[in-house]
This record gives C-alpha cells, sequence and structure tokens, in this order.
C-alpha cells in the first residue's frame, strides 16, 4: 500500500466520524485538532485506520504524529515491517 492510499483511508475515516468535512480539501499538514475532532474523534478515527490497514499496533505507538501527514509516515512504516 502506498502512502497517497494510506493518506486517502485516512481522510475517508475523518470524513466518517466529522462529516461536517465532506467538502474540506485535507493536506498532508493538517492537524485532527484543528480540523475539529476531539480526543475520542481522534482516537476513533486512528482506530478504524489500523483495522482497515489491519495493523496489530497500539495507539500510543502513533501519539508522536502532529498532523496526518506525519500519521501516514508511521503507519507506512509500520506496514513496511508487518
Amino acid at each position: 500500500m502506498t502512502k497517497q492510499e494510506i493518506f486517502e483511508v485516512v481522510v475517508r475515516n475523518t470524513r466518517e466520524v466529522l462529516p461536517e468535512l465532506e467538502g474540506h480539501t485535507f493536506q498532508p499538514t493538517d492537524q485532527l485538532a484543528n480540523l475539529g475532532a476531539n480526543s475520542v474523534d481522534r482516537a476513533e478515527i486512528v482506530m478504524m485506520t489500523i483495522e482497515e490497514l489491519d495493523l496489530k499496533i497500539p495507539r500510543v505507538e502513533l501519539s508522536t504524529a502532529k498532523n496526518i501527514g506525519e500519521l501516514v509516515e508511521v503507519l507506512y512504516g509500520k506496514l513496511q515491517t508487518a
């Protein structure tokens, strides 16, 4: 899976949790909190993404990601070593 495909999974899950962002053009620099996602929303987006990518990793390993692009980078790295 490419980084772009992972980005699209994150965006799709973000739109599912936050439907008000349907018209938003997502950028890798977007921060979920700045887009209106509270901590529960962010946890749900991450959980949905991990499940869709069929990864078995603790969410705490993703806590270093400061924006969507960094989240994609971490997930991509995990997929390469899975």
